[in-house]
C-alpha cells in the first residue's frame, strides 16, 4: 500500500486496489496475466477508484454526524464490495480475468451514474475534518492505580470484610453476588478485592470469566492452573477436571471470583468444583441477571447491588480523566459538563468513554463539547442509563474516532468474548490487513503500535492492572464495546463471527473477514458446505477446543491465517497453506501448551513440501512444528517479505542461508550448537533484527559444532538494531566469558536482556551501559555488592531482574562473609520483579528503602545445599505481594523420597513462617523446579500478565 495513504474501515481496500492498479499500468503484467484488457479500461479504474475513495471518506464523516439516507448507505456498500472484487481480480491474475475487469468496468460505471442520480456528494457537504489525536501521557496514571477508580471504596470494604470473615460458628461455603447492569463496574469492583485480599490465600485463589458461551473445559482447566494444579493428561472432561478441583480443594480455604456469569446452568456446573468444606472458602460472582444472583447466593451467602456513581464520585471521575485533577474544570464548560455527565446517568463505563472524547479533542472549546453534550442522546434521561443509550455513547466513540483508526478497532471483533489479546499479535495482524500507514523508512510495527496508543488514549481498550509492569503488552475489550464492535462489523460487511461451522454458509453473499469462534464445541466431526460465500474470505481466525480444522484450499484469497487451540493432543494439518498465494501472516497457538509452560509432543505441525511459494509472508508463528515438516522449514529463506519468524521449541539449527533473509526484525527458537559456523555468521548480515530469541539445546556431541560461541559473539557484535536478545539453554555448562570482553555493548538500546541460562565468570561490565533496559535476567559464578549496586543505579527502567549464582560458596571469600545488600541507596526504583537463584539466602539482605515497587520474589536455591535461612530484611520490602520459591533435588537425593520431602517441608515450614510475619502479608508458594529457572520465570511473567487483564 502506498506510504501517504490513509485507511479506513471504507476506503482502506480502495487504497490498497489502486496502488495494484498503477503497479499493473507500471510493468508488464497487462500483456502476461490479463489479456484481452485495454490500458484504458485500467485507467478508468485507476483514475476513478480514489475519487470514489474521497468520497467515502467523507460519507463516513456524514455518518458520524447523522444517519446516511438508505440510498448513501446503499452506494457507500456497492463500492466497498467492488473495491474487494478487484482487488482479488488482480491478485488471482489468469486469462479469466480480461472478462472479469471488463464486467467490473461497466459495475463501476453503473455505480458512478447512480452516484450522481441520488446526489450522494451533497450528504458530505456539512462533514467536519475529524480532530488529529495525540498520545495523552495522563492515560497510564489514569489505570495505573486503584486509587483513580472512583466511587467503589465502600463496596470494597464491604467485600473484603465478606471475604475474610472468619466466624467459627459458620465455617460454610458462601458465595456473594454482584449484580447490575453493564458498565457498572462490577468486574472493576471484584478484581480490586480479589487484588487487595487474595493475597492472604496463597495458591488457594482464583479468577475466571465466564462469557455468554463458557467453554467449560478450558474455564476449569484455567482454575487448576492458577491454583497451581496442572490437569493430568486424562482428565480432559469436564466431570474429571470438577473432581480435580474438589479433590484439591477439599482441606482448603479458598477464594475464587467468577465473572460474567449469564445463565443459572452454567452456574450448576461451575459450582460443583467448589467443595462445602467448613474451611471459611469465599465466592464471588458478579452477573447482570437477579435470578443468577439469587440462585448462587440462595444457601450461605448475600448479594450485592450495583449502583451509578453519585453526582460527586461522576464528575471526579470525568475531570481526572479529562484533566488530570478532580477538582479542575475551566468556567466556562462547568454548566455543559453538568449536562454531559446527567446524561450518563451515573455509570463508570459510559462517564469514561465520554471523558476520553473529550480528552482527545485538540482543544477545550465549549461549542466541542456542547456538540458531543447534543449528540449523546435523543430521548432525555431520567436518573439511569439504559442499554440503548449506553449503546449510543459507545457508538459515539466510534464515530469520533479519526479514520486511520476505525479498521483498526472494528478489527477487535475477530477476538471472543473475554478473549486476552496480545499486542504485539494484534498489530502484526494490523499491518498484514494493510490497515497501517506508514511512510518510507518507519517502522510499520512502530505506526502501529501508535494506534495501538490512540485507542488506549479514548478508552475504546481495557488496559491490565499495572501491578507489576509499567509497559502494555495485552489488552481486553469490555463485553458492551464488543457488542457495538460487531453490530458495525455487520453493518459494513468487515467481519463474520460465526460459532457453527455448518452455519458459515448463512448471511450476507460474500464473507471478507471470518471469525469462528468453537469454544465450548465438543463435536469434532464438523463439516463445513464451502460455497462462493466463503472463497472470498481474506482473514481467517478459529478459536477453540475443536480439532476441527477448515479446508485451507478453499479460502484462495486467504491473507490472515490465525488458529488458536486448547488442546493436548492435535495434528496441525497445515499443507494446504502452499495454494494461499496471497498469504501474509499465519499464526498457530496452542493455548493450553503456553500456560502448561511446555509443548506436549502430541501436539504437532505439518507443512507443506516447499512454502518458499508465500511470497507475500511476513509473518510465521508455529508453536511446534513435526518432523516430517523440518525440511520445509529451510524454504524460509526464499520469502522476500518475511519479518517475523517464531518457531517456538524448534530443535533444529539456523536454516542454510538464513543470511539472505534480510528482511527479518523478529527471530526466534532455532538451536545454535547444532547450527554451522555459516549460518550463525550469518546472522550478522540481519542488521534489522530487533528481537533475537535462540536456545542452546546439547544433544549429541557428535553434532555439536566447535567454535559456535565464539562466532555468535562476532555476529552479535554488527546487530546495533536490537532491542531483544534472549538465549535458552538446557545445560548450565554453557559458558558466557567470549562475551564479556566487549568494551561496549554493540546493541545500546537494548530493552530485554536474558542470557540466564548461561554463565559469566562474573558480571560484564557494560552491563551497566544498557541503560534503557527493562528486563534483565544472567548468571555468574561471582556476583558481587559493586555488581547489584551498578545494575541498580544505572539501569533506572529496570522493572524485572533475574540473578542466578552458579556456586553459592563463591559469594564469601576465605576470612571474610561477603553479602549483596540492596537497600534505598542501590537504585532499583521501579522494580516489580526480583529473582534470586542461590543456595545461601542468607547472603542476600534488604535494607530500608530497598526496592520500593516489588510486587514479586521468586527464589530458587536445592534444600540439600541451602543454608536453612531466608534473606534477611524481608520487612523492607512493603509492598511484596506473593513469594515463590523453587527447589531443585541435588545428584543425591530423589525426587519424591522421604529425604526429599522431610527437606522441602523443612524450606515450607521457614519461608511460611516469615511470609506471615511481613507486614504485606505476601501470598507464599513452594513448587518443585521441574524446568529450567528461566522456563519458571518466563511463566511467572505470562501469568501477571494474562491475569492481570481480568
Amino acid at each position: 500500500m502506498p506510504s501517504t495513504m490513509v485507511v479506513s474501515a471504507y476506503k482502506g481496500v480502495i487504497d490498497a486496489v489502486v496502488a495494484k492498479l498503477r503497479e499493473l499500468m507500471a510493468g508488464d503484467m497487462l500483456t502476461t496475466s490479463f489479456l484481452g484488457v485495454s490500458s484504458r479500461d485500467i485507467l478508468f479504474l485507476r483514475d476513478e477508484l480514489p475519487a470514489m475513495g474521497a468520497l467515502l471518506e467523507k460519507l463516513d464523516d456524514a455518518d458520524a454526524q447523522d444517519e446516511l439516507d438508505p440510498e448513501a448507505k446503499n452506494w457507500r456498500d456497492q463500492v466497498r464490495e467492488m473495491a474487494y472484487d478487484i482487488e482479488d481480480c488482480i491478485d488471482e491474475a489468469h486469462i479469466r480475468a480480461a472478462w472479469q475487469i471488463k464486467d467490473l468496468n461497466t459495475r463501476l460505471h453503473d455505480i458512478h451514474d447512480r452516484r450522481k442520480r441520488y446526489k450522494a456528494a451533497s450528504h458530505c457537504a456539512a462533514a467536519a475534518a475529524a480532530p488529529a489525536t495525540a498520545v495523552d501521557p495522563r492515560i497510564s496514571a489514569f489505570y495505573r492505580e486503584a486509587a483513580s477508580l472512583v466511587g467503589i471504596e465502600e463496596p470494597k470494604r464491604e467485600l473484603a470484610r465478606f471475604v475474610m470473615e472468619e466466624d467459627e460458628e459458620e465455617k460454610r461455603l458462601k458465595v456473594m453476588s454482584i449484580v447490575g447492569f453493564g458498565g457498572l463496574g462490577k468486574t472493576t469492583l471484584a478484581s480490586q478485592v480479589y487484588r487487595e485480599v487474595g493475597v492472604q490465600f496463597g495458591c488457594c485463589k482464583a479468577f475466571v470469566s465466564v462469557s455468554q458461551r463458557p467453554d467449560m473445559v478450558r474455564l476449569l482447566t484455567s482454575v487448576l492452573l492458577q491454583l497451581k494444579q496442572h490437569p493430568s493428561h486424562h482428565a480432559c472432561g469436564v466431570q474429571d477436571l470438577i473432581n480435580s478441583l474438589r479433590e484439591y480443594l477439599l482441606d482448603k480455604r479458598y477464594f475464587i471470583v467468577v465473572d460474567d456469569l449469564w445463565d443459572v446452568p452454567s452456574w450448576n456446573i461451575i459450582s460443583c468444583a467448589f467443595p462445602q468444606n467448613n474451611q471459611h472458602s469465599r465466592v464471588i460472582i458478579t452477573t447482570r441477571h437477579g435470578d443468577v444472583a439469587r440462585t448462587c447466593s440462595s444457601d450461605y451467602g448475600c448479594i450485592h447491588n450495583m449502583k451509578p456513581l453519585s453526582a460527586q464520585d461522576s464528575r471526579e471521575l470525568f475531570f481526572n480523566r479529562i484533566f488530570g485533577s478532580k477538582d479542575y474544570c475551566p468556567s466556562h464548560l462547568e454548566e455543559v459538563s453538568c449536562k454531559i455527565l446527567k446524561k450518563c446517568g451515573g455509570l463508570p463505563l459510559a462517564i469514561v468513554t465520554v471523558a476520553s472524547i473529550l480528552a482527545c479533542q485538540p482543544a477545550r472549546l465549549k461549542e466541542q463539547w456542547e456538540y458531543i453534550q447534543s449528540s449523546l442522546a435523543t430521548n432525555k434521561f431520567a436518573r439511569k442509563c439504559s442499554l440503548e443509550d449506553m449503546m449510543h455513547i459507545l457508538e459515539l466513540s466510534y464515530k469520533s474516532l479519526p479514520h486511520h483508526l476505525r479498521a483498526c478497532f472494528l478489527y477487535l471483533g475477530a477476538y471472543p468474548e473475554d478473549c486476552v489479546i496480545s499486542k504485539v499479535e494484534l498489530i502484526k495482524r494490523w499491518v498484514a490487513e494493510g490497515f497501517v500507514s506508514h511512510s518510507p523508512g518507519q517502522d510499520a510495527l512502530v505506526v502501529a503500535e501508535s494506534y495501538f496508543n490512540e485507542l488506549v488514549n479514548r478508552s475504546m481498550i481495557q488496559l491490565p492492572y499495572h501491578g507489576y509492569y509499567t509497559e502494555v503488552s495485552h489488552c481486553k475489550i469490555h463485553d458492551m464495546m464488543l457488542d457495538m464492535i460487531l453490530m458495525r462489523c455487520k453493518e459494513d460487511n468487515f467481519i463474520t463471527v460465526i460459532q457453527d461451522p455448518r452455519a458459515s454458509t448463512e448471511g450476507q453473499d460474500k464473507i471478507r473477514r471470518l471469525t469462528i469462534d468453537l469454544n465450548g464445541v465438543v463435536d469434532d466431526k464438523m463439516a463445513m458446505s464451502i460455497t462462493r460465500r466463503v472463497s472470498q474470505v481474506r482473514s481467517l481466525a478459529v478459536f477453540g477446543g475443536s480439532k476441527w480444522i477448515p479446508p485451507l484450499l478453499e479460502f484462495k484469497f486467504l491473507r490472515v491465517l490465525f488458529l488458536e487451540f486448547f488442546l493436548r493432543e492435535m495434528v496441525i494439518d497445515l499443507t494446504g497453506i502452499n495454494q494461499l498465494s496471497q498469504l501474509r501472516y499465519l499464526k498457530v497457538e496452542c493455548k493450553e501448551c503456553l500456560l502448561d509452560g511446555d509443548i506436549p509432543s502430541q501436539v504437532s505441525i505439518v507443512l507443506p513440501g516447499q512454502i518458499r511459494r508465500l511470497q507475500h509472508l511476513e509473518t510465521l508463528e508455529l508453536p511446534w512444528v513435526s518432523d516430517c515438516s523440518i525440511p520445509s522449514i529451510s524454504d524460509v529463506i526464499d520469502l522476500p517479505r518475511l519479518t517475523h519468524l517464531v518457531l517456538r521449541q524448534h530443535k533444529g539449527g539456523l536454516p542454510d542461508g538464513i543470511a539472505k533473509v534480510k528482511s527479518l526484525r523478529t527471530l526466534h527458537g532455532f538451536n545454535l550448537p547444532v547450527s554451522s559456523l555459516e549460518n550463525i555468521n550469518g546472522l550478522s548480515e540481519l542488521t534489522g533484527l530487533a528481537d533475537l530469541s535462540l536456545q542452546c539445546s546439547k544433544g549429541d556431541a557428535e553434532f555439536t559444532t566447535p567454535g559456535w560461541m565464539a562466532t555468535l559473539s562476532c555476529s552479535l557484535e554488527k546487530l546495533s538494531d536490537l532491542r531483544v536478545l534472549c538465549v535458552r539453554s538446557n545445560s548450565l555448562s554453557c559458558c558466557a566469558d567470549v562475551i564479556s570482553s566487549w568494551l561496549s555493548p554493540p546493541f545500546p538500546n537494548l530493552e530485554k536482556l536474558d542470557l540466564l541460562d548461561w554463565t559469566f565468570s562474573k558480571v560484564p561490565t557494560w552491563i551497566g551501559q544498557l541503560h534503557s533496559l527493562r528486563e534483565l535476567a544472567i548468571g555468574a559464578k561471582h556476583i558481587l555488592q559493586e555488581d547489584v549496586s551498578v545494575i541498580g543505579t544505572r539501569l533506572p527502567f529496570l522493572i524485572h531482574l533475574s540473578l542466578r549464582i552458579v556456586t553459592s560458596s563463591t559469594i564469601s571469600i576465605p576470612g571474610k562473609e561477603r553479602k549483596i545488600m540492596v537497600e534505598g541507596s542501590t537504585g532499583f526504583a521501579g522494580l516489580r520483579f526480583f529473582c534470586f537463584d542461590a543456595s545461601r539466602m542468607s547472603h542476600l539482605e534488604f535494607g530500608a528503602g530497598a526496592m520500593p515497587q516489588l510486587k514479586r520474589l521468586l527464589l530458587g536455591l536445592d534444600p540439600w545445599e541451602w543454608d536453612e535461612a531466608t534473606p534477611v530484611g524481608l520487612e523492607h520490602l512493603l509492598h511484596l505481594e506473593e513469594i515463590r520459591v523453587l527447589t531443585a533435588p541435588s545428584t543425591a537425593a530423589v525426587a519424591g523420597s522421604e529425604s526429599m520431602k522431610g527437606k522441602s517441608a523443612l524450606v515450607k515450614g521457614v519461608f511460611h513462617d516469615a511470609a506471615n510475619a511481613l507486614p504485606s502479608r505476601p501470598a507464599f508458594t513452594l513448587l518443585p523446579r521441574i524446568r529450567s529457572l528461566s522456563d519458571h520465570v518466563n511463566c511467572c511473567k505470562i501469568n501477571m500478565e494474562t491475569v492481570a487483564c481480568k
